[in-house]
């Protein structure tokens, strides 16, 4: 994949900003902000993104059938968690979108689409910005884990580089190699889990596998669940 880099200094939300000029642009343009003044998570949350993060967005052109575009959000997820391993911090994925480390949330991935026109994925690394001091119990940085900042241009090469790996598989039809990996690397499988919604416990259970389509399997005491939406939490009171 060859890509087009577009930096910002200060935009709301590279996301936002990607959805603007994604039918004009070819596949591959990638934009980059030192910070979004709107970042945002799935369902519209807040996300903190000051400089010294990589935020970023890129603009894909899968000619996917509509059921296969959820499970880029995996491609994102994949590509982090390979630059991590290559400062020697290793990682998991929790179900669907984020990327922990010891518990605590690094990455984030936002995928977003116009179906049969573009898909948008956003990915929100926290490298050498400082944690917000509410969000330390559940955040962390490659700064922090390091203990020294990362130069954010290499950080981005390779989050590029891997991003162009399992974009690849994707984009060939190897679902399945992304689901495994997905699997192997997962932080939910074989453990309890409670699905929320809003807040409110919708189900809890083990969490299984998940299946072909990208769901999450969950085995609670009405049988087994496949669950499409909702936050996992691994936290019990």
């Amino acid at each position: 994949m060859h890509w087009k880099v577009i930096r910002l200094t200060e935009v709301n939300s590279t996301n936002d900003y990607a959805r603007k000029i994604a039918e004009e642009v070819p596949e591959g343009t990638v934009v980059v902000a030192k910070r979004q003044t709107s970042g945002r998570g799935r369902k519209g949350r807040n996300w903190a993104s000051p400089e010294g993060g990589l935020w970023m967005t890129a603009i894909l052109k899968p000619m996917a059938s509509p059921e296969h575009v959820p499970k880029l959000v995996f491609v994102g997820a994949l590509a982090v968690v390979d630059t991590l391993a290559k400062y020697g911090i290793p990682s998991e994925l929790k179900w669907p979108n984020d990327v922990l480390v010891g518990g605590k949330k690094i990455a984030g991935i936002l995928s977003e689409c116009k179906l049969h026109h573009f898909a948008l994925l956003g990915i929100g690394l926290n490298v050498n910005n400082d944690i917000p001091e509410e969000l330390k119990e559940t955040a962390v940085s490659m700064k922090d884990l390091l203990g020294r900042k990362v130069n954010l241009d290499e950080i981005l090469q390779r989050v590029l580089r891997a991003l162009s790996y399992w974009y690849s598989l994707f984009r060939s039809g190897r679902h399945y190699e992304i689901l495994d990996a997905v699997r192997r690397r997962s932080a939910v499988i074989g453990r309890r889990v409670r699905i929320l919604e809003n807040g409110d416990v919708m189900l809890e259970g083990v969490a299984l596998d998940i299946d072909e389509s990208g769901a999450l399997l969950v085995e609670t005491e009405e049988g087994v669940q496949r669950v499409i939406y909702g936050d996992v939490s691994l936290r019990f009171s």
